[in-house]
């Protein structure tokens, strides 16, 4: 047997996997409409845990505290910032009573840890019921809080949302930004919807404080600079505790980084994480990562050699024929439905830089999360 014929067959299974993946993507997630529920005003906590973020709190807190929601208070948590980010909560806080601050003094111990400051501002809460935001963030609607909290009940402690990011003309990077955060949002919805749910994002999640504290809070992972959001689900949350949220009045908007060095200095520290999370988990992540990676380079290489090139062709649409329909159903649930247009320059563009990514962080670890 040739190599061409052995490279076309490892090519033909990578391809089976590829749309396997996204069959499933799109039975558990792309094409499911989402649960309309009556929205019932439990008393909640809104935690935001700002460093250095005065700009964003005044352009976004406004949103959060204009919110048609009648019992809620909001934990500004003050992560040692060296900017005016302390003024700006206390001049909000002598306008809105529901406001309550936690001025996070710089601890050696625990310097440049966001859980440490985290951890304060849940305890300082009064509900326990907690949803989670970032200063960067603004609600889509004055709704958001009925609709993330109407997902809570006796069995669901654990509330997975959608934070997208505010579109930019003119910029590739915001693009790829969008692209990898509903690629991103597919798969933990649908690992979710299947029972097996692996993480959420800190722009836009809640869970009860009882299950926070009942899992003595970060203690697990309090060493590592990331992962109060992701890693926190990925310890906590099973078939039976999660409920999702993904109405359009229920996403955060998020400002997206303005250069390709920030955006990588992000997703390093968020990649970080993942080597910590359950080994299936890391196995079905890592199966989708090296099938997509896979898939492109001996995609390229068949076509370039011309071996067997009309069943190359064929696999290559079958395979973008699955993917683009299971990511135009999920584009569109989620909002930014154009996209689809770009999803395949942008896939190679995005499985191109998570390699580099992975590369950077087998080298070094990103240390702060700021």
């Amino acid at each position: 047997m040739s190599l061409s014929t052995i490279l076309f067959i490892v090519f033909g299974v990578i391809v089976f996997i590829q749309i396997l993946y996204y069959l499933i993507f799109l039975f558990s997630f792309s094409a499911v409409r989402p649960d309309s529920k009556s929205k019932k005003h439990i008393p909640v906590s809104v935690i935001i845990c700002a460093k250095n973020e005065a700009e964003n709190l005044e352009k976004n807190l406004p949103y959060v505290l204009n919110q048609e929601y009648s019992n809620y208070e909001v934990v500004l948590i003050n992560d040692g910032s060296s900017d005016q980010t302390l003024k700006i909560m206390k001049q909000f806080e002598a306008k809105y009573d529901v406001i309550k601050i936690v001025d996070v003094r710089t601890n050696e111990a625990f310097w440049g840890n966001k859980k440490y400051a985290l951890t304060l501002g849940i305890k300082a809460s009064k509900n326990d019921f907690l949803v989670f935001t970032d200063a960067d963030c603004r609600p889509n609607s004055s709704l958001w809080l009925q609709h993330m909290s109407s997902k809570f009940s006796n069995e669901k402690a654990v509330v997975l949302g959608y934070g997208a990011y505010e579109k930019k003309r003119s910029s590739i990077l915001n693009l790829l930004i969008r692209f990898e955060t509903i690629l991103t949002a597919l798969q933990y919805f649908s690992y979710a919807k299947l029972g097996i749910p692996y993480m959420g994002v800190g722009r836009n999640m809640a869970y009860t404080k009882e299950l926070f504290f009942n899992n003595n809070g970060f203690n697990g992972h309090m060493s590592v600079k990331s992962g109060d959001d992701d890693l926190f689900i990925n310890e906590v949350a099973d078939k039976n505790n999660v409920a999702l949220c993904f109405v359009k009045d229920s996403f955060t908007i998020s400002t997206p980084e303005e250069s390709l060095k920030d955006w990588i200095r992000q997703k390093r520290r968020h990649v970080s994480t993942s080597r910590l999370y359950k080994l299936q988990h890391k196995l079905l992540l890592s199966l989708f990562y090296f099938s997509q990676l896979t898939f492109w380079i001996l995609g390229i290489l068949l076509l370039i050699i011309a071996y067997n090139w009309i069943w190359v062709v064929s696999l290559i649409a079958l395979r973008f024929t699955v993917q683009l329909l299971s990511f135009t159903l999920a584009a569109k649930k989620l909002d930014d439905l154009g996209l689809v247009y770009f999803a395949p320059v942008l896939e190679l563009f995005l499985i191109t830089t998570q390699l580099s990514i992975f590369s950077a962080n087998l080298m070094a670890t990103p240390k702060h999360w700021k």
